[in-house]
């Protein structure tokens, strides 16, 4: 006799294997099938990346005659091809970082197409057809990126001026009201990543999230800037998610928020840290190492960076964005030392995954260390974070009239 479970399993593989069956022969039957004898063949789609960045790959048994277009609500890339036989895995399809559908078929009796649906706003970086090295055939190889809504915005005016798409382009992008100073919050932790925990049983990401809302609330207040929150509540993000999120919002700031745990427990105060990737002490490495590995904790496998993608990464970094997050941490930590006081060598580096947005000034705040009794207790009182938050509403203050200055 069956048990349910043993009944439920065999059938859930009794339908996969179906389901294995119906494509392989519904494959079978398109390439024997006359209407299909000339069809252009689309195989092993595969994607890679993270919401941040994404490579789209799929091949074909000759060159395709390929066009693309942008559409919008929801944010898609709709790849047209002539009339082409799919010979795809489903798992292959399954959303991923910054692509969370994909979709494609037939389009009349001579055409099909192929539908990515972003994750929000993304700018397509390349798209190219290319001659396969080994075994004949191409490839489509397509780069996309996260991007805010008026760079898409941008991308359909100039697609509907040069392809007479009817995707209507903005009116007003001529003469566009002047941009609002963009800050993006993120409070740290979150969900089932419940990062640092105080002696008297203190969860990091609840101080995070209860500081992150009392710094908006502050900067919402003066009418000067444009606040976003990576969570408003108890969720879990991946850190490229946060990043996305900064970059969707086309962030002039990002200010990450935390209150670690430190070996050493009489060590108290607020730091400061940037991007770099080599990292200013030992301690600054230990606490980037254990932000990095937030995603694994909670389940998520490490994302596979590509050395040469990285160094590119952080060559752009260390450019004009990394000198001015290196510039409003100056600044913040000159207003925390007066207001709630900052460890020895306040501003520190290391490489940082969360901070690692390639065009949005960015910098990583621990408030305090729950690893200190006083600390802990401080993190806890409603009036000191009002303090914090103070202290960085004006160092953002004077970061955004200096950009605003300077015409950035």
């Amino acid at each position: 006799m069956r048990s349910a479970a043993g009944g439920l399993e065999a059938g859930f593989f009794g339908r996969a294997l179906l389901a294995a069956i119906v494509l392989v022969l519904g494959s079978a039957f398109h390439l024997a099938s006359p209407a299909f004898a000339d069809a252009l063949r689309a195989s092993d789609y595969r994607m890679a990346g993270d919401a941040v960045k994404m490579r789209v790959v799929l091949d074909f048994d000759r060159e395709p005659d390929v066009r693309w277009l942008l559409l919008r609500s929801p944010h898609r890339l709709v790849i047209d091809l002539p009339k082409t036989a799919f010979l795809l895995e489903q798992k292959a399809l399954e959303p991923a970082g910054l692509v969370s559908h994909v979709g494609y078929g037939a389009l009349g009796e001579d055409a099909a197409r192929i539908v990515l649906t972003g994750n929000g706003p993304f700018a397509v970086d390349s798209f190219e057809v290319l001659a396969n090295e080994e075994g004949g055939g191409y490839r489509l190889a397509i780069d996309i990126s996260a991007a805010s809504e008026a760079a898409f915005e941008a991308a359909l005016a100039v697609q509907a001026e040069t392809t007479g798409a009817t995707v209507a382009a903005k009116t007003d992008r001529l003469n566009p009201p002047p941009k609002p100073f963009v800050v993006v919050i993120d409070p740290g932790h979150g969900g089932a990543d419940g990062g640092a925990e105080g002696a008297t049983g203190t969860a990091e990401k609840e101080i995070t999230l209860s500081f992150a809302m009392q710094l908006r609330d502050k900067l919402a207040a003066t009418g000067r800037y444009d606040v976003h929150m990576t969570r408003d509540k108890d969720e879990f993000l991946r850190l490229d998610d946060r990043v996305r999120i900064a970059r969707q919002h086309a962030a002039d700031l990002f200010i990450s928020i935390h209150a670690d745990t430190i070996r050493v427990k009489s060590l108290r105060g607020a730091t400061v840290y940037t991007v770099s990737d080599k990292a200013s002490d030992a301690e600054a490495q230990a606490l980037a190492e254990r932000e990095n590995l937030s995603d694994q904790l909670v389940g998520f496998p490490p994302v596979q960076e590509n050395p040469e993608v990285a160094d590119i990464l952080f060559d752009l970094i260390r450019r004009e964005t990394h000198g001015f997050s290196i510039r409003f941490a100056k600044s913040l930590v000159e207003e925390l030392s007066t207001s709630i006081g900052v460890i020895n060598n306040p501003h520190r580096f290391a490489g940082f995954r969360v901070l690692r947005a390639p065009d949005v000034p960015s910098v990583l705040v621990e408030l305090g260390y729950l690893s200190n009794a006083e600390d802990e207790e401080r993190l806890k009182s409603v009036e000191w974070r009002g303090k914090a938050a103070d202290s960085i509403a004006r160092a953002v203050e004077q970061f955004a009239g200096s950009r605003r200055a300077a015409g950035g």
